[in-house]
Formats: C-alpha cells, structure tokens, sequence
C-alpha cells in the first residue's frame, strides 16, 4: 500500500514533520486578563488538535509589543510571563509529539480591535483598553481610527522586537517561527502600496516596500536556531487594481529565502475589502506560482475542505503542505480522517492507544 502525499514527512533544516497536513494559525482571542498570555483555552485547543495528528501546530498571530496585537485578547511573546506560559503549554503538546509553531505578528493599523463575538466593530477605545495604532503611513484601514506614521528609529525597534520575540520563542520550546507578513497586517502594509505611501527609504520601490520585512528576517534569523526552520507567510494579492500582486510577492520571497526562510505559507487578501472570488481551493493558483517562481516550499490554505481535494493539490505540484484552517475548528481529527479517506497504511498516522479502538474501520 503506497503512502498519500499527504502523509509523507517533510524536512526543512534539522526538523522532520511526520506529514503535510498543518494546522493554519488561527486567533483565538481567550488570553488571561488581557495581558498577553495564553491560558487554559489554548492548551485544550491546541492539544485536541495534535491528538488529532497535524505535522505542525502554528498557534495563532503572537504580538512581539503589546501595541502589535489585533486585539486586547491576543497572545503575545514580548515578556517573560507570556515565554512561561507557552512553555507550559509545548511540553504538554510536545508529550503527544506535536511540533509546534508561533507566527510572530505585528498588527500595524488593524490593531486594537474588537474581537468577532464582542458585538462591537471597529477601533478599540483608549478608555476601553485600546491604544492608538501605527502604520507606514497614516491611511486607516475602513472603519478603523487613523493609525499614527511610524518614524524610522521606531520601525528600527520594531525589527528589533520581532528578533527578542524569537528568543522568547526558543526559550519556549517553540520548533517553528513564522513571519506574518499577510491579511492586512504590519509588514503587509509596507508592503503594499495602497497602504504605503512613504517617500523614505521604505517606500516607493518594491525593494524599499520590502525592507522593513527583510530586516525582520534577518532579527528573526540572527537570534533563532540555525537549525530549526523559519517560515513567512504573505498575501500574494490584494485583488485590487494597483495592489500587491502575485508576482511582487515571489520575488520578495525569493529574497527572504535568501535571507534563511524555509517555507512560505501562502494567502491572499485582508489589507482592505475586495471583490474575492472565494471557492474550493481559491487561493491555490498563487501558492503554485510562488512555489514555480522561487523555486521554495510553499503551504496552500482557503477551503481546502476534503482529504482527496488536499491530496490532488500535493500530487499535481501545487504545494508542498497543505494548511488546514476553519475545518480544523470543525473537526480537530481531520488529518486522521485524511488517512482513512485515502487508505493511508497504518504507520503513516500513529493513533495514542488510547484512540486505538476508533482507529480503523
């Protein structure tokens, strides 16, 4: 019985994940009295989904400054508190051999928001424990309050903090670091020149666009392991006429990968609204072209919903890994359902004997 693409491992420097199937970072905004640090919500989600048997766990958006988070309920790596907790939560994911990773965040001018089942919308006020937002330039996303134009000696120190949050991340015990460079956020923003309209050495051209995630990586990668993989996830389009476009982001990443990244984990969209044609395995057709144009391992993720579906996208060339997101809410034992669709052998999942009765039909 010949083994899925699907669960076939994967290496990237000095670490072998058992299969392709990971789990996308997803927000779970349930810190512990708003200060950053994960609780117990997060060890139970987390650790449902590796008894579920993800190749990776990448835990959701992490701020590297209190000022970085999307809301006030967000996880963040910018003390020692927040290491602490996390730690405690990767031994206990690593004693049902998952890996796991921590995508590094910096919200930028989509900061300081409500979280989905607050019932308000819009910019967190400064007496309901909000802050004011920065941004390459001070455009605002839709509905948000205007974000304040960071100096340069303040994107400097935000480079900076990205490279101390990656320590932290060691110390954590963290196997994998991801570079959030999508959906809207910070380094997007610089990126995109709809949202950077800067004159200095960090806008105008797509080099200068791009510096500001260039001296993120080299933080990243001046502080992390060499041995442990790095990875940075872009939006390849901003599906809007004079946005961000698929091409740009190949060649950006082919500069990250010059600079030390693995992998790049593959979106499109969020730094405004736009007329997305969403269906099954939209956002595919990118993540192949970057992979095409860098020639790097790349992730796919949006609505890959089906084991043959994720199967075909692996076997056709279009990826390297799938990303498994909303349908890991809906089912923390997707990848085990995966082996059973596909008539994966036995050892290509392990099941912990304690699931063993439910393993096979």
């Amino acid at each position: 019985m010949s083994t899925p693409a699907l669960f076939q491992p994967l290496t990237l420097r000095g670490t072998t994940f058992p299969n392709r199937i990971w789990l996308a970072p997803m927000c779970q905004y349930s810190v512990v009295e708003e200060d950053g640090v994960p609780g117990d919500w997060h060890q139970i989600h987390y650790a449902a989904r590796a008894v579920g048997g993800f190749g990776l766990l990448i835990v959701e958006a992490t701020a590297v400054v209190p000022e970085g988070r999307i809301s006030p309920r967000d996880t963040g790596l910018w003390d020692a508190r927040q290491t602490a907790a996390w730690a405690r939560i990767i031994e206990i994911l690593h004693g049902l051999d998952a890996l796991v990773g921590v995508q590094l965040a910096h919200a930028g001018r989509k900061a300081s928001t409500y979280w989905s089942w607050s019932g308000k919308g819009g910019t967190v006020p400064i007496d309901d424990g909000g802050w004011r937002t920065v941004a390459p330039s001070p455009i605002p996303f839709p509905g948000y309050d205007d974000p304040r134009e960071l100096t340069t000696g303040e994107i400097a120190r935000i480079a900076t903090a990205f490279g101390a949050a990656a320590t932290r991340a060691d110390d954590a015990g963290f196997d994998v670091v991801e570079v959030h460079a999508a959906h809207g956020y910070l380094i997007h923003q610089f990126l995109s020149p709809l949202s950077n309209h800067r004159t200095d050495a960090y806008g105008g051209s797509l080099r200068n666009r791009a510096r500001l995630l260039l001296e993120v990586v080299d933080a990243v990668r001046a502080t992390w392991p060499r041995d442990k993989p790095v990875l940075a996830r872009f939006s390849a389009s901003d599906w809007l006429d004079g946005g961000l476009t698929v091409e740009e982001v190949a060649e950006v990443a082919a500069w990250v990968g010059e600079r030390g990244v693995d992998l790049v984990d593959v979106s499109t969209g969020g730094l405004l609204p736009a007329p997305i044609p969403v269906g099954a395995s939209y956002q595919v057709p990118h993540a192949r072209a970057v992979r095409e144009r860098t020639g790097l391992p790349v992730s796919a993720v949006g609505l890959i919903t089906q084991p043959e579906q994720a199967e075909q996208i692996l076997a056709e060339g279009s990826a390297d890994v799938i990303m498994v997101a909303r349908e890991a809410l809906r089912d923390p034992m997707w990848p085990r359902r995966a082996a059973h669709a596909l008539d994966a052998p036995r050892d290509a999942l392990p099941w912990p004997p304690q699931y063993e009765r439910g393993a096979w039909r």
